[in-house]
């Protein structure tokens, strides 16, 4: 049986982007590896990874496109789910994040929001679905 175990974003300091997503939604740190080149948040079920730029290069010789504030936004997004999408935005907005899309009700009736995180990877912010 094959398990959806984990996401790994490749970004510039680990350290600095676990520390985000600590401040902006309350995930705890799992662990940071020693030298800053690995670390993990619990985060529910899922567990939310990081990579620096050097390792992720390290183990994709042919490269990757990085993910930056200045470019639009990958094809994939990271989703949190909450019962209150404005407070949540707002929390997150103090601690970095840049507000993309403001919530807005959808017709079957759940809420989302875009946001993206300090190294511009898409986050969606949405009520729980039914």
């Amino acid at each position: 049986m094959v398990q959806f175990g984990y996401t790994i974003l490749y970004v510039q300091d680990v350290t600095k982007s676990i520390e985000f997503y600590e401040k902006a939604f309350g995930f705890e740190r799992k662990f940071i590896a020693p030298g800053n080149e690995y670390g993990e948040l619990n985060t529910g079920t899922t567990t939310l990874s990081f990579a620096s730029i050097v390792l992720a290069s390290s183990n994709l010789k042919d490269g990757f496109l990085e993910s930056k504030l200045a470019n639009k936004p990958f094809a994939i997004e990271i989703g949190f789910v909450t019962d209150d999408v404005e407070q949540t935005l707002k929390v997150a907005e103090n601690a970095g994040a840049t507000i993309i899309q403001p919530p807005a009700q959808k017709p079957w009736g759940q809420t989302v929001a875009y946001a993206r995180d300090i190294d511009g990877f898409l986050i969606e912010v949405c009520t729980p679905m039914g």
